[in-house]
């Protein structure tokens, strides 16, 4: 298991802009492995790598429901659908929750741990979220 420190508030890695993975070799695939640990760790359910203090377009989301752990590579927003409000809280301002609007539902295309691309469609509603 290996774990990472998670960047705080006020770390000026959080404000840079992440780079695209270019060869997805066994160097991002133990980062993939690390940010995971350290998203259960912090009881997260979503970490991007620039968090771990590393500027690479690289997420990873547990939503704890039986499916996979979803893993992106230079993931891109292809399609979005309808708005809503939620509360949201991030691993980088810990104790901090606010509102905000977001699409109600979300298409992303990227890269899997194994470069295939892959296409996914995520919705949250009433608390709850689902990815197909």
């Amino acid at each position: 298991m290996g774990l990472r420190n998670v960047r705080q508030e006020g770390d000026e890695i959080l404000k840079k802009k992440s780079k695209e993975v270019e060869i997805i070799d066994d160097k991002i695939k133990e980062l993939i492995k690390d940010m995971i640990d350290t998203m259960h760790e912090y009881d997260g359910v979503g970490l991007a790598a620039v968090q771990v203090g590393i500027l690479k377009k690289i997420i990873v989301i547990d939503l704890y429901d039986e499916k996979p752990i979803i893993k992106l590579i230079n993931p891109v927003i292809t399609k979005t659908k309808g708005t809503q409000e939620v509360e949201e809280g991030c691993l980088s301002f810990p104790n901090m929750y606010v509102k905000t609007k977001r699409p109600a539902e979300v298409t992303v295309e990227a890269l899997d741990e194994n470069g295939k691309n892959i296409k996914i469609t995520g919705t949250r509603t009433f608390g709850t979220s689902n990815f197909t």
